[in-house]
């Protein structure tokens, strides 16, 4: 029975779900009692959600002061850095709970960009991101540089085609073919680098985001029908 109601909860709450986006949404004081008792659930479902994704926001605060605090402990491999975590996440909390130098209140905008936490933000977060962008441009050369290695026909043409919108993005590939006359100029850099990424590249971005779809439905029919185990830390059937 232990394992058996949270099957059950799930199911109920996915089947309700579903069966919103069906019922018609009634205008204030009209409808039946179905009509409305789903537009209830549609419309504080949400809410119900995001009091739960506060708690699980608890659970991975306390999951990461449990790891870096036992790495720090022990002194184990590159504790430093894990103080380094603890601390900044301990002086970004007591700001953003204290909102010093920000809108004081219930209502006031912790994230306010006279708050120190917003300064925090502009001045620490926002240039270590962008660091972290510019450093994450040489990997990924680096692996396209061992991905496209010529070995079979598909490598070429995603080589060719990546050389392609890569230079034909630059001033100097709209250059270097700005000499085709106009009968060609479907073939310039340019405007081919456009076309791949337009067609092709959208096509297999479509194609990428139905199969992610028709994945999202199928793992919520098995959670729906109880065939998913994993969650509840039981193997498959």
């Amino acid at each position: 029975m232990r394992s058996r109601a949270p099957q059950l909860l799930v199911a109920a709450v996915g089947i309700l779900l579903v069966l919103t986006a069906f019922v018609p949404r009634p205008a204030p004081g009209a409808g039946n009692a179905w009509q409305g008792f789903f537009a209830y659930i549609d419309e504080n479902f949400s809410v119900w959600f995001n009091i739960m994704a506060v708690f699980a926001f608890g659970l991975g605060a306390a999951s990461l002061l449990g790891v870096h605090g036992g790495r720090v402990r022990r002194r184990g491999r590159d504790w430093p850095y894990s103080l380094a975590t603890l601390l900044a996440f301990g002086v970004t909390l007591l700001v953003g709970l204290l909102k010093l130098g920000g809108p004081p209140g219930l209502t006031g905008d912790p994230a306010d960009s006279a708050s120190i936490l917003g300064r925090i933000f502009a001045a620490v977060v926002s240039p270590l991101q962008a660091s972290m962008f510019a450093l994450l441009a040489f990997f990924v050369a680096s692996a396209s540089y061992r991905a496209f290695r010529v070995r079979t026909r598909e490598a070429s043409a995603l080589l060719a085609a990546a050389l392609v919108i890569l230079i034909g993005r630059t001033p100097f590939g709209s250059a270097l073919t700005q000499w085709l006359p106009e009968p060609l100029a479907f073939l310039r850099l340019e405007r081919l680098s456009l076309w791949i990424v337009q067609v092709p590249n959208l096509a297999g971005q479509r194609a990428i985001m139905i199969g992610i779809a028709l994945g999202v439905v199928a793992m919520s029919l098995r959670l729906i029908l109880g065939l998913e185990r994993g969650v509840l830390g039981k193997e498959r059937p």
